[in-house]
């Protein structure tokens, strides 16, 4: 039987750190809880919010209305050939957890999406990436219940119309369903490593790896996101803020008139993606502190709270980094992290 809370501190359910509480609250570890989550009248008479890891999140003000944290764990392995594997993990469990679950039975997919943080039912929703890979590679499908009916919905790879950071649960289906499990279709042999990016490469150098195993990969990918940036347990953050914005070829070919250095990256044959941590850095902002909140001084994607930070100072700051880059290049910068 779920129990209903009252004037819950969330301070410590995300990442920021931010001092914020819910009017009700509430945690989920299996679909029977959720359904009655679903039927209950504190769900059905307040506004609500699905609340993962927090690591994507930032509290602006106190919530008034009802906080479900989603803890539905389990690993499974659903079907297995010679090749492949499918497994699936409950929408709580932590992200991390699960990437090294599959690294130790040298299942592959996944290792670059080493440390990031979160849960694995945020995966989908925010379709994360890093380094040439983003879950919608892996992805075999979503199990979500739907919030109107309680009912149970598979969405397949297809279904979930996934985008840069983005899905149908974050556009049309938007706090319309409540992810349960994803399954993810990994390989057992031949695996594909993606070493495209420099800094992977870099570290395998330094480290005399010339046939990298996917152990190898992930620990590169740590040793990476370590260097460049803050640990939430030290420093309040939730990673980069904002997405890198996508261009046309044709709007990018004027920047590089101008800035010829601009960092680009080939999405297809018409869209380019600008680095948007490059953008914030020629703004001068890296590093910049304003009072207890302030951008990280390795990384400018990443927005930081040194101390007691509210949320709306830090709101503030991102609002004040996005009228500058516009100002400076005419590109609007969109945030990655919601903000409530």
């Amino acid at each position: 039987m779920i129990q209903i809370q009252e004037n819950y501190p969330l301070e410590g359910l995300n990442t920021f750190g931010i001092k914020a509480s819910a009017a009700y609250f509430t945690e989920v570890t299996n679909e029977v809880q959720l359904q009655e989550v679903l039927h209950h009248s504190a769900f059905r008479t307040n506004k609500h919010l699905i609340l993962g890891g927090g690591s994507n999140i930032l509290f602006t003000g106190d919530f008034n209305g009802l906080v479900v944290k989603s803890s539905i764990k389990g690993i499974s392995v659903l079907e297995e050939t010679e090749n492949y594997v499918l497994v699936q993990a409950g929408a709580g469990e932590r992200w991390h957890d699960l990437v090294l679950h599959c690294l130790d039975r040298d299942w592959g997919g996944i290792e670059n999406l080493s440390l990031i943080p979160g849960t694995t039912g945020a995966a989908p929703l925010q379709n994360i990436g890093a380094y040439g890979v983003e879950i919608k590679d892996v992805i075999d499908h979503v199990t979500a219940m739907d919030i109107s009916t309680s009912t149970l919905r598979r969405f397949s790879n297809a279904d979930c119309q996934f985008g840069y950071r983005e899905s149908i649960f974050k556009q049309q289906l938007k706090e319309k369903y409540f992810i349960s499990s994803i399954t993810l279709r990994l390989t057992k042999r031949k695996h594909v490593l993606h070493l495209q990016y420099g800094a992977i490469q870099d570290v395998l150098k330094q480290q005399n790896i010339e046939h990298p195993s996917l152990r190898d990969v992930s620990n590169a990918v740590i040793a990476i996101r370590k260097s460049k940036l803050p640990d939430p347990r030290v420093i309040g953050n939730a990673g980069s803020f904002f997405k890198n914005p996508t261009l046309s070829k044709i709007e990018v070919d004027k920047l590089k008139l101008a800035y010829p250095e601009i960092p680009v990256y080939p999405v297809d044959n018409q869209s380019i993606k600008i680095a948007a941590g490059w953008l914030i850095e020629q703004c001068g902002w890296k590093g910049k502190r304003l009072g207890v909140v302030g951008v990280h001084p390795q990384q400018a994607l990443v927005l930081v709270n040194y101390g007691n930070g509210k949320g709306d100072e830090i709101f503030q700051l991102a609002k004040q980094i996005q009228a500058s880059v516009q100002k400076k290049f005419g590109i609007v910068l969109s945030t990655e992290v919601n903000v409530i």
